[in-house]
């Protein structure tokens, strides 16, 4: 244990000792009806039976920990201690940037393969591709390599280098590339792309730092090819910054509208936020995406453009995490992050779903593949509110859809092609035998079709990765197989952002949800064209 270490616990253990002392002279407080002083006598003589008695030595760190933690947890599922490296971790993924040399990977077979390189970054330019195995840094095995060991290695600041040693399928030498490292953007928007000549898709990741500008240029883009109404996809978007879920709203509502309020124990929890006077973007027709992984901020913009009639939501009934945590810095470089309001749509309705029946059941219960509020009496027993314009919603936790439209499920075999990446190293191989694909994306979205004798190499793929071939699941699932052979292509040969183009243009609620802008209209009083 390092002197810091040692420190943080001698001040922690020194602090209730501290306040055993102080609370022996203050008689009124210890007759307050917790008695916090006998609770921290019983925690101490549990703590001080552990260090001398456990069958093995035991940190007094690891106890405190697990101490802070199990306390934490007894309170909600939010509210939770979060150790200083992890810290570092969580506010790099939101801040909107690293510094390193700009590659999406995965460790595949101990082997640190490259999924695609960033648009623009260090990697790109010098030409990394999709299923480039780094097999050294700066002369030493990467065999083996951990994911933070990859950070680690990989990550510096800006301007410095890094020898990689790359393995290429198609090469038959491993070759060098010293790459310089440079600011690498995280984004929250993953795709933007005109589905037809009207229709724009917008699929948002997170709310980080720089969500609310990334949008705005992907609106930009997307009026500038003609959009007349969009797809705002927020289908596994888990939340963040409640300060980017306000702004992101303000791109649709208009006129000092509420987005959001938050109430709580104490007065200065209590918070309402407005969207801005102004309408900066055409009124068209808005759909957005949720699914059982919409959480959060993605709730607080759904839930907001539905109470005020703006759009329509489409999909299946979002989590249903609606407590506000306020993020308390503590002196060893941890955090702890406190559940201090819930959000509130401006209906009234509630985002947070109950969680008495314990942590387990209720993560379980909000990525279950069964929607339970997608059923013809799901609403049955929920809360009823009413939008702005007198429209029926519903609360009890999470937004349900105006329109319910479930994902389609695969089989356990398909899944398992997923998570051993079959789909991703399959396209590699094909698509470095065929060169003439790359010419053009539009002639390859609009032409090029998964025929007999490309699914052929797939089965005899499969068999060669020695995966059981299961046929009847094979065929249930052929057109969803078909897809995600194509967007693997795409993205092995492209970029990301052609891999979501090409899995969107046959993904069922997208096609489904299209179906409905009438709908979205209708309720937000647009004319469609």
């Amino acid at each position: 244990m390092n002197n810091r270490k040692r420190l943080s616990i001698l001040l922690v253990i020194s602090s209730l000792v501290g306040l055993l002392i102080i609370f022996n002279f203050q008689t009124n407080f210890l007759n307050a009806a917790d008695n916090l002083y006998e609770q921290i006598k019983r925690f101490m003589e549990v703590f001080n039976i552990v260090k001398q008695y456990y069958v093995e030595d035991v940190e007094s760190e690891n106890l405190v920990t697990n101490a802070i933690e199990g306390m934490l947890e007894g309170l909600d599922p939010h509210s939770v201690y979060i150790e200083a490296e992890k810290l570092k971790q969580i506010d790099e993924r939101f801040k909107g940037h690293y510094y390193g040399i700009g590659i999406e990977f995965i460790i595949k077979n101990k082997i640190l393969t490259v999924v695609s390189p960033i648009v623009g970054s260090p990697s790109d330019a010098l030409g990394i591709r999709p299923h480039d195995q780094i097999i050294k840094i700066e002369g030493e095995s990467a065999y083996g390599i951990t994911e933070q060991e990859v950070f680690d290695k990989l990550r510096g600041p800006k301007g410095s280098k890094v020898t990689v040693t790359i393995r290429r399928p198609g090469l038959e030498e491993p070759f060098d590339v010293t790459i310089t490292r440079d600011k690498i953007p995280i984004y929250s928007v993953m795709a933007t792309f005109m589905i037809d000549n009207e229709t724009g898709y917008i699929y948002l990741g997170r709310f980080a730092k720089t969500t609310v500008n990334e949008l705005e240029q992907s609106l930009v883009e997307l009026e500038s090819q003609g959009m007349k109404k969009l797809i705002l996809d927020l289908r596994g978007n888990s939340g963040g910054y409640l300060d980017q879920a306000v702004l992101i709203s303000d791109k649709f509502i208009d006129g000092r509208k509420k987005i959001v309020y938050t109430k709580g124990r104490r007065a200065e929890t209590n918070d309402v936020y407005y969207s801005s006077a102004e309408n900066t973007h055409p009124r068209f027709p808005l759909i957005i995406l949720i699914d059982n992984g919409s959480a959060s901020a993605s709730e607080i913009v759904a839930g907001a453009v539905q109470d005020w009639d703006r759009g329509l939501i489409v999909g299946e009934t979002s989590f249903g995490k609606g407590l506000v945590q306020n993020q308390i810095p503590l002196k060893d470089g941890s955090a702890l992050r406190l559940t201090t309001a819930r959000y509130y749509t401006p209906s009234g309705r509630l985002i947070q779903r109950p969680y008495e029946n314990g942590i387990m059941d209720y993560y379980e219960q909000g990525y279950d593949d069964v929607d339970p509020n997608a059923e013809e009496d799901s609403t049955a027993n929920k809360p009823i509110y009413y939008t702005d314009s007198g429209r029926k919603v519903y609360g009890g936790g999470g937004i349900t859809p105006d329109v319910t439209i479930k994902s389609k499920k695969i089989t356990k075999f398909t899944s398992n092609l997923i998570s051993n990446r079959v789909f991703f190293d399959f396209a590699s191989q094909y698509a470095n035998k065929r060169p003439e694909l790359s010419s053009s994306f539009n002639e390859f979205y609009k032409k090029f079709h998964i025929d007999n004798n490309i699914l052929s190499q797939f089965r005899k793929y499969i068999t060669e990765k020695e995966i059981e071939m299961k046929e009847e699941d094979f065929v249930k699932d052929l057109e969803f197989i078909k897809l995600l052979i194509k967007s693997e292509l795409a993205r092995n040969i492209w970029d990301s952002k052609a891999y979501y183009q090409i899995r969107m243009s046959g993904d069922y609620q997208v096609r489904n949800a299209m179906e409905h802008f009438q709908e979205a209209a209708n309720i937000a009083s647009i004319a469609l064209n």
